[in-house]
């Protein structure tokens, strides 16, 4: 990923955890992304559980992380 991308909502930098869980939970075609902390409040569930997430889809051997 060569150029940075801010969160849709709180316009925080954004780094590959959050753009890769963006496209894995909402849409992977979506042009808007948000910060972790900003995901985890419209999707109704903690920064902790998106991290633990992001483990449970390495696992299952997924590359966008």
């Amino acid at each position: 990923m060569s150029k940075h991308t801010d969160c849709y909502q709180c316009e925080t930098k954004l780094g590959k955890i959050a753009i890769g869980l963006n496209k894995k939970l909402l849409d992977v075609n979506s042009k808007r992304f948000y910060c972790l902390d900003c995901l985890a409040a419209y999707l109704e569930v903690t920064v902790d559980e998106l991290l633990a997430k992001v483990e449970e889809f390495k696992e299952l051997g997924c590359k966008q992380f």
